[in-house]
């Protein structure tokens, strides 16, 4: 484990968390909301397997990071990345975004570019939009982020118990595809969150990445899931399958928001093929 120091508010450095495990080539995890480094545990064993270094950290007011009351929007957050980047001086890396932390990684690379980068695998995608348009119907618009940032500030538990089960589809996938334990150690991952950091980062959601696509000139991976109740394939997956033809675009049958958890074979099988060769995989 370490931390690298990436900013300041009032006394205290705002620090990130981050563990740097294994050899060879690197491998970056960039986690969702409201979640930390954690729910990658059932893609480490695999990356490790397969001969590669992971580099797994916590956003900052997530998991063991600082939790101040500032810089919950793409900018700052990856320049967070950046600073982690460059503290560690990665080369030849893979990027891997999951849902939030994908725009953490498209607005990374169009802000700093690809000198660092092997590739990038982007799951269950904020990116081109998450706003309601005429292209994009199942977005979200001001009132839907409001409603959402009122719940969190009502009761935020019984506000996360809630969105688990859109998270993992419960309904349908609880008992085979997601323990109860499973459900209850990702519970305890968002209640751990900061409360203020949980309710800034909705906000995101209203951000445009059109321009940072076009920045993305390396190998490129696109997962997403065909039952997602809260980024639709429609909306989302195949909307930047669109604006990024070039890429790979792997649509997993069934996969939730959270497929990394309930179809994890699946998706750690596209993650090590597309990683051990990723020049080679095309659309």
């Amino acid at each position: 484990m370490g931390t690298v120091t990436v900013g300041q508010e009032n006394s205290t450095s705002i620090e990130l968390y981050y563990e740097d495990l294994g050899s060879g080539p690197p491998v970056v995890l960039l986690h969702g909301w409201p979640l930390d480094s954690r729910s990658w545990e059932p893609q480490i064993h695999a990356l490790f397997a397969s001969g590669h270094r992971v580099i797994a950290y916590d956003r900052r007011g997530f998991g063991r990071s600082s939790r101040p009351t500032t810089g919950y929007d793409f900018d700052t957050l990856a320049g967070d990345l950046d600073k982690l980047m460059t503290e560690l001086d990665l080369r030849d890396a893979t990027l891997i975004g999951f849902s939030l932390g994908t725009g953490e990684l498209v607005r990374y690379i169009g802000t700093y570019g690809t000198e660092r980068l092997r590739g990038c695998v982007i799951i269950e995608s904020l990116a081109p939009s998450f706003v309601k348009s005429d292209e994009n119907p199942n977005g979200v618009d001001r009132p839907t982020i409001d409603t959402i940032r009122q719940a969190i500030l009502d009761d935020r538990p019984a506000w996360l118990t809630g969105l688990l089960g859109d998270f993992l589809n419960l309904d349908q996938l609880l008992g085979t595809r997601v323990s109860e334990e499973m459900v209850r150690n990702t519970w305890n991952a968002g209640a751990d969150a900061s409360p203020w950091a949980t309710h800034a980062c909705v906000l995101t959601w209203l951000e445009d990445f059109h321009e940072d696509l076009k920045r993305i000139d390396i190998p490129t991976l696109i997962l997403h899931g065909t039952a997602d109740r809260i980024l639709s394939i429609d909306g989302q997956g195949r909307r930047l399958h669109a604006a990024l033809p070039d890429a790979r675009y792997v649509e997993i049958e069934g996969g939730p928001h959270v497929m990394c958890v309930t179809h994890a074979h699946e998706i750690n099988r596209e993650l090590v093929a597309f990683i051990a060769q990723p020049a080679a995989v095309t659309a």
